[in-house]
């Protein structure tokens, strides 16, 4: 066996323990190197690589060699071309060539009930030709724009993935796969009616934003439900605008909803990976209700309180500030990981990361990143880690049986379940019924 692939299996059965809530081998390692700091620390031009993902396999080639962590780096979600070539207005470059979310609003308040009547109707009818300009044209038009578009964003996600698996066999990662979603509430406050405009909402409107809410869950559910289920993969959901709330708003509007979602994806077999987002001090009785072995990175708080209420149930990560990496010295930095340690690893269920990774690479961050990532590969080793054959969390895969239910409920004009879709087409009668409908549920699902 080589290093790489020895290395592959011990990180396997470290996080194979760690998603099954038990004591690994060590303290799995998060990096803190984003994508666009390792551009910027291999010399290059960031707009250019975002064009160009073929210049990405030097950029994670370098943060693999220099920033040893447990999971493989990569460049995330967002593709330059793709959302040029749509005239996207919720993702757009800056001159800086960094991609940024700005506050849009894609949804007015005269559409809430045609969107809790239909919302998936909705969003394809009037919000996406508001978020993204180029389709808000004839028909002709909009028909070959949003081919190009899939082309482009389908062959960088060919490229990436190619770079990726070169990358896994190389310095010895895990395949794990991954899908991510986002919170009901904060669907509707990032894309559809903006920060400002749902904080207005749940005064004027009450009712109907908690109608909204539920309307979009299901197509969220059905988001976050990755394309390869596996035991290491896991879906993402960064949690935004929970803290900024008071609690009766975030208990009726918050709450709810991402509650039955995150409840819903793991009874799909899923790992849920939240990333709570500022400080949710006041709401960890909330979080206390999710569902066992759901992953927590906290970005700020106190984590011996958050050890002491929710360490027994779930998997905590985050709470080191980058910011100390850029600006502090290489023995503080070295001080604040033996904290985490010491207050976060004892028991296990515990997965070193950074409150957020590094924008950049200004200050002391570069050494002082290197010299923690090899302090907690280090020093996080258990004496008594057990044994992941042992006991092992039996999972059952439901997503697509729960995937199916959502999809036959849309009643949609434009979604088409296999089933519809065969009776509406009597010409496949005798084909080969098993290959045709993954593939064409396969393109449904990809829209």
């Amino acid at each position: 066996m080589t290093d790489a692939a020895a290395l592959a299996k011990e990180r396997e059965l470290i996080f194979r323990n760690l998603f099954d809530g038990k004591i690994p081998s060590r303290v799995p390692v998060g990096g803190g190197m984003s994508f666009d700091a390792g551009v910027e620390y291999c010399g290059l031009n960031i707009a250019e690589v975002y064009w160009d993902f073929t210049k990405a396999e030097e950029v994670m080639e370098r943060i693999c060699e220099e920033f040893p962590a447990d999971s493989a780096p990569g460049p995330g979600r967002r593709y330059a071309g793709y959302y040029q070539l749509l005239g996207a207005r919720p993702f757009v470059m800056s001159s800086t060539g960094h991609m940024q979310h700005p506050n849009v609003m894609g949804m007015l308040p005269e559409d809430y009930d045609d969107f809790i009547a239909n919302p998936y109707d909705t969003i394809i009818e009037k919000i996406l030709p508001r978020l993204y300009t180029e389709l808000d044209t004839d028909p002709y038009t909009r028909s070959l724009v949003l081919a190009k578009a899939m082309r482009s964003r389908d062959d960088d996600r060919a490229t990436l993935g190619a770079i990726g698996a070169r990358i896994r066999k190389k310095y010895g990662f895990p395949a794990m796969a991954g899908g991510s979603t986002t919170a009901p509430y904060d669907f509707m406050a990032d894309f559809f009616r903006s920060f400002t405009g749902i904080s207005s909402d749940i005064r004027r409107y009450p009712d109907k934003v908690v109608a909204a809410c539920e309307a979009i869950l299901p197509i969220l559910i059905k988001k976050g439900k990755p394309a390869v289920p596996s035991t290491f993969g896991q879906t993402g959901i960064p949690l935004h605008m929970g803290p900024y709330m008071r609690e009766k708003d975030f208990a009726k509007f918050y709450w709810p909803t991402l509650k039955a979602q995150v409840e819903a994806l793991t009874a799909m077999g899923h790992n849920v990976n939240l990333f709570v987002e500022h400080d949710y001090m006041r709401l960890l009785d909330y979080l206390a209700e999710l569902p066992e072995n759901t992953i927590l990175r906290f970005e700020y708080g106190d984590p011996q309180l958050v050890k002491d209420k929710l360490g027994k149930k779930f998997i905590i990560g985050g709470f080191y500030p980058l910011m100390l990496l850029h600006t502090g010295t290489k023995e503080q930095c070295l001080d604040k990981a033996k904290e985490l340690l010491d207050i976060l690893a004892p028991g296990g269920r515990y997965w070193f990361s950074f409150d957020k990774s590094a924008f950049d690479t200004h200050g002391n961050l570069v050494e002082n990143l290197k010299a923690v990532l090899e302090y907690v590969r280090e020093n996080g080793k258990y004496d008594n880690p057990d044994d992941p054959e042992e006991n092992k969390r039996e999972r059952v895969w439901r997503g697509d049986e729960i995937a199916a239910e959502i999809e036959k409920n849309l009643n949609s004009k434009y979604y088409k379940t296999w089933e519809q879709y065969r009776a509406e087409h009597p010409e496949l009668e005798g084909r080969p019924e098993h290959v045709i409908a993954a593939k064409i549920k396969k393109y449904e699902d990809h829209m």
